[in-house]
């Protein structure tokens, strides 16, 4: 029997928890995508909010999806290797399982414009031409989408017409125009708007800061963990993540310091927009493999004593996502509470811990109960509709 199929990979569980914990705060603090800074704080505050924004997006930003992007990919693996041990070809399946998360990522669409549900279900079928290629070809291929070539193109056409004038990302007029609706009192309007000029602009933006290449290629590194048995325990694991956590370590300064240091070195906007968005890219990259490589290890070495907490909310974590829209819509939102007025991020991450709380013990309590969470179950039974 695999060993992907028992005994169940804990730690990939606490591992998603943890990213689901840390998207949650994120979320929070940028009021779901209404980014909004209340003026009726005390003086003191703004400093203090500026400091946690900073510091959430340092260690977060860009980082928790990757995550999600990584296991993604590891759960493709042991799925298309448990049937494949079976004697069955699961790309079809998966194909179709993709077409309900579209489903899943359309409703969470309507609460929060971000959802990446439907990123991930329509960037998911990347997956299936290459699911039988061999694992050099697949790390190539993951190579070549990760070094972002048409930024490269993009990035050699600036240097040769560094004079050009560019215009705003597309992305960024549909996003203004979420002012239209989301203060408003009408959830119909709300929905309307975020199915319609929010979700074109979160697929604008997804391709403007090179998520699409990025995402596809971690999917790919995801599958290629699952078959090199990299969250399996082991010596050859544990030397690996070891390993990892030092590179990644070590490429991220000077990633991190380009970064931030090309707004000032490079006054060409036609070279400069397409170096960030390499850089940034490998950056987020980088310190991802930093938080998995620290997680696993520290997993190991506490056998999962301590880090067990987020394995509930991992096992149930397309429930708590779409559930954290909902409510944090509801929150911020104005048919609901419309706290964005009030809170900065300080309010924010309170709130956003207290709901993390609150969905971990909520999370822990179905699955003593459970299986799966409630959506996973759904999920899996419409994936196996019609399956003996």
């Amino acid at each position: 029997m695999s060993k992907f199929s028992s005994p169940r990979l804990h730690v990939v569980d606490a591992l998603r928890g943890f990213a689901i914990v840390s998207i949650m705060l994120l979320h929070n603090i940028e009021h779901f995508d209404f980014y909004y800074s209340p003026t009726n704080l005390p003086s003191w505050m703004p400093g203090l909010d500026k400091g946690i924004w900073d510091t959430l997006f340092f260690l977060f930003g860009g980082k928790s999806y990757a995550i999600f992007a990584l296991l993604f990919g590891l759960t493709f693996f042991i799925q298309s290797d448990n049937q494949e041990k079976k004697g069955n070809d699961f790309r079809g399946r998966f194909a179709w399982r993709l077409l309900l998360l579209l489903g899943f990522g359309l409703i969470n669409s309507a609460f929060y414009e971000g959802d990446i549900l439907t990123i991930y279900a329509i960037l998911g079928f990347a997956l299936i031409p290459v699911a039988k290629l061999s694992n050099k070809t697949v790390f190539w291929i993951a190579l070549t989408l990760m070094l972002q070539p048409v930024e490269w193109i993009n990035f050699s056409i600036g240097m040769q017409h560094p004079e050009v004038k560019m215009a705003n990302p597309v992305s960024w007029a549909y996003f203004a125009k979420a002012g239209e609706y989301i203060p408003g009192n009408s959830i119909v309007k709300t929905w309307i708007g975020n199915l319609t000029n929010g979700k074109t602009g979160v697929l604008l933006w997804t391709w403007e800061a090179g998520r699409v290449f990025q995402t596809i290629s971690i999917f790919m590194l995801g599958m290629l963990a699952g078959r090199k048995k990299l969250f399996v325990s082991s010596d050859t694991a544990n030397h690996f993540w070891k390993i990892t956590l030092l590179l990644a370590a070590i490429a991220f300064v000077p990633l991190f310091i380009i970064k931030n240091g090309v707004p000032n070195w490079i006054l060409s906007e036609a070279v400069r927009r397409p170096l960030i968005t390499i850089v940034s890219t490998w950056s987020n990259l980088a310190f991802m493999l930093v938080l998995v490589s620290v997680f696993v290890i520290a997993y190991e070495r506490f056998s999962g004593r301590v880090l067990n907490i987020f394995g509930a909310f991992g096992k149930m974590s397309m429930s708590n996502y779409i559930i954290q829209s909902i409510i944090g819509s509801f929150i911020y939102y104005g048919f609901g509470l419309g706290l964005y007025k009030y809170t900065g991020a300080l309010y924010c991450l309170l709130i956003g811990t207290g709901l993390a709380v609150l969905q971990g013990f909520f999370s822990s309590w179905w699955m003593k109960n459970h299986k799966q969470g409630p959506l996973e179950g759904i999920w899996h039974n419409l994936t196996w509709i019609n399956s003996k």
